[in-house]
């Protein structure tokens, strides 16, 4: 079975990395996202000690930088410097505290076709990428599916730019699909589909980095993340596809409450016993010699 970390979208403590680091070990959580979407609120120093103290409790880290951290604008303005020194920021706290991924969002179309936005998306990333290579600060970025229909950042949009840029790896936001599919994840076969779209562009000791909750929608647009429970999009399939893969994967909570992350572990882990067993009990009977009749 393929090594699953799970945990928080969001530090859980900002008091100090001990107190952050107790509460994870706490709660029995093996991965963390550093929440930067709104903002930076931490420095290099309390980056560094957070991730000594989440090696030492075998604790894999990722960083979410800022919304406004995107790439592909039509103008290099301020905008468009303010996003690039973002990213670079963000690729800085990642490398100090030993994060294995800084997260972004794809941007928008801005009245472009499909195939003209991922052309301006990876032409500046591979443009961030020597920035990044000038300062010390290359680390794996990984780019989210997002959650609106008829904008930029679908599941075919993150996978091309990943492989045109090679760093760059897809993240999949399995609420966000849930709601631009108009609920069609509820079932193995949706995620596994996914699974296997990102497995082909990833290294081959890249693990899937999958962000989860469930969610509220309206349009095929996402409104908001719910308590685990409340939406339709569950764990359990998604739990069982990752045991079609020999790819390691870290899965980020993004719910509300501590007690929906808890009910998503619980089914994740459930259903990868139940996956791993169906699979044990396969190869024994394959295995059994057949009877031969006379």
């Amino acid at each position: 079975m393929a090594p699953l970390h799970f945990g928080p979208a969001e530090v859980p403590s900002r008091k100090s990395p001990e107190e952050a680091v107790r509460l994870l070990r706490e709660q029995k959580f093996n991965a963390c996202e550093i929440d930067f979407a709104g903002g930076f609120w931490m420095d290099y120093e309390w980056a560094e000690e957070f991730g000594k103290l989440a090696r030492k409790a075998r604790i894999v880290l990722s960083v979410h930088a800022p919304i406004a951290g995107f790439m592909g604008h039509l103008e290099r303005d301020k905008k468009f410097r303010m996003a690039v020194g973002m990213l670079d920021h963000s690729a800085g706290i990642a490398v100090a505290a030993s994060a294995k991924l800084v997260v972004f969002h794809p941007g928008f179309l801005l009245g472009r076709t499909h195939r003209a936005a991922i052309s301006a998306v990876s032409k500046q990333l591979a443009e961030l990428r020597t920035r990044l290579e000038g300062k010390g600060r290359v680390v794996p970025f990984g780019i989210e599916v997002m959650g609106r229909v008829r904008d930029f950042g679908s599941l075919d949009d993150v996978v091309e730019i990943s492989r045109r840029s090679g760093w760059v790896r897809p993240v999949l936001d399995f609420a966000h699909m849930h709601a631009t599919s108009d609920g069609a994840y509820t079932d193995v076969e949706p995620f596994a589909a996914a699974l296997e779209a990102v497995d082909e562009v990833l290294e081959a000791d890249a693990p899937f980095h999958i962000h989860f909750s469930d969610i509220a929608y309206a349009n095929r647009n996402e409104t908001k993340h719910l308590p685990y429970g409340e939406g339709t999009l569950r764990a359990d399939p998604l739990g069982e596809a990752l045991q079609r893969f020999e790819r390691a994967a870290t899965v980020i909570s993004e719910s509300p409450d501590l007690k929906s992350d808890q009910a998503i572990r619980a089914a994740l882990a459930a259903s990868s016993r139940r996956a791993a067993r169906r699979s044990s009990s396969s190869a024994a009977s394959s295995s059994r010699p057949r009877s031969r009749r006379n």
